[in-house]
């Protein structure tokens, strides 16, 4: 989405060029000077994650990440990359929709009334700089949920109405990414203001850059930069070539959609759901989920009290509370309905899948849960079922 201001009078930006670590840093400050809050990663308390920018001396230079089922890693690197690390614990959900946004607030008066405040949308305009491609993804999948259908939420419209998007193309897979699979990566598609491509070879560290809006062109002629060499645009294209042939995992080449529409009585299920906590860990981490709930509290003397939005997940025992019960009471329910609606019925209501591959709910579940995993064996399960007719 573009600037609330527009974009500004210029010179026109090649439509790629090189920006090396100090033009960087020049990015970051000129975003921050036009009134942005600049939001990247950065290391902190022993993962890479996302946090306002000062400057680009903050980026994680020179640390990567390990990743396995359940397990999270960084570790140094000796090439002093900036962006050569996977998805973290946090997405971009985490400022475009917040864990627990305030709606209203009310407090007493002498005459026994109450006075009600809504809660003010603040103004925030916000950079993002460092989205993978599967982020990108996501964001245009929430852009769908949050604003694009008959119910408009107003927290992450006035968050995401002019944000700007700065995406690095991966060139560094995880062991768990599968952005192949969900068509998500690791080039970066449309919907980005600017795109970067991290290049470290013998030619130095440098970035291929490419504007994708006005408001990109805009700033991208504000930056010391220079006309691209055919010796970065091949090693950028090499890199995300590789990066492709590198995923750590994979979907079954089915479509997803027969399959788990196809799997409701799976066996498999109830093998899921020995091991499956119902910790909503996987729903907290996804950069598409985005279910809430709403709580009411008050103070002591009962004379305020506000209602807040939080985030809810599908694996909360209240969540498919009603009249009479609880719909989905057993784990298997809940994982059931959590990979089904994720893969499958997410299309009927917003025209695509809900998952981009960034596998951050294999990382952090605490029993190693892996989705393609099991997608792989509700293949087999259905294929052998088929066979046996």
């Amino acid at each position: 989405m573009s600037d609330p201001e527009g974009a500004r009078e210029g010179p026109e930006a090649p439509t790629e060029v090189v920006l090396d670590r100090g033009g960087l840093d020049t990015l970051v400050q000129v975003l921050r000077q036009r009134g942005r809050t600049v939001i990247g990663p950065v290391v902190r308390d022993g993962a890479i994650v996302l946090d306002e920018l000062d400057s680009a001396a903050a980026l994680p230079y020179g640390w990567g990440v390990e990743l396995e089922a359940g397990r999270y890693r960084v570790r140094p690197r000796q090439d002093g990359a900036a962006f050569a690390h996977s998805a973290g614990p946090q997405s971009w959900k985490s400022f475009l929709h917040p864990e627990r946004v305030r709606q209203w607030s009310a407090d007493r008066r002498q005459d026994g009334g109450f006075t009600v405040s809504e809660e003010a949308q603040g103004d925030v305009a916000y950079a993002f700089l460092g989205v993978r491609p599967c982020d990108l993804r996501a964001i245009q999948i929430l852009d769908r949920v949050m604003s694009g259908g008959r119910y408009r939420d107003p927290t992450y419209l006035s968050r995401r109405t002019g944000a700007f998007l700065i995406a690095v193309e991966c060139s560094e897979p995880g062991e768990t990414c599968f952005c192949v699979s969900m068509g998500a990566g690791p080039a970066a598609e449309p919907g980005y203001d600017l795109a970067l491509t991290e290049v470290v070879d013998g030619d130095g560290h440098r970035f291929l850059c490419r504007s994708g809006s006005e408001d990109g062109a805009a700033v991208l002629a504000l930056l010391p930069t220079r006309l691209a060499d055919d010796r970065t645009r091949t090693a950028a294209a090499h890199g995300v070539r590789e990066a492709a042939q590198r995923m750590g995992r994979s979907m079954p080449p089915v479509d997803l959609r027969t399959l788990m529409g196809g799997s409701l009585e799976a066996e498999r299920w109830d093998d899921v759901a020995a091991r499956c906590l119902s910790c909503g860990n996987c729903t907290m981490v996804c950069p598409t989920c985005f279910c809430t709930t709403t709580e009411d509290v008050t103070d002591l003397t009962g004379d305020h009290a506000e209602r807040w939005r939080r985030w809810d997940s599908c694996y909360d025992l209240d969540f498919s509370l009603l009249h009479g019960g609880v719909v989905r009471s057993t784990p298997r329910s809940r994982y059931r309905q959590w990979l089904t609606h994720k893969l499958g019925t997410w299309h009927e209501q917003f025209g695509s899948s809900g998952c981009v591959g960034c596998g951050r709910c294999i990382v952090w579940c605490p029993t190693g849960i892996d989705l393609t995993e099991e997608a792989h064996a509700l293949h087999r399960e259905a294929t052998q079922a088929e066979s046996a007719r």
